[in-house]
């Protein structure tokens, strides 16, 4: 059984959130100001090397201002 991080789905996920940072015109390093977070933190997100919970996900869509339903969709 695949981990759902090497998933079609997860690889969706990851292009929704780069997506989303795009259009917010943010770069990692915003984002993870704004998280309190390191620029590696996001990349790591981004790249698929860290696996996102629900409330991670939760606080990265209010920094981009997206409603969660844009992700999971």
């Amino acid at each position: 059984m695949d981990k759902s991080i090497y998933t079609k789905t997860y690889a969706r996920l990851i292009g929704k959130l780069k997506k989303a940072r795009e259009e917010a015109k943010l770069k990692q390093k915003d984002v993870a100001k704004r998280l309190k977070r390191t620029q590696s933190y996001v990349s790591k997100i981004e790249s698929g090397q860290s696996r996102l919970d629900i409330v991670q996900l939760k606080e990265i869509a209010q920094v981009y201002k997206k409603n969660l339903e844009f992700f999971i969709k």
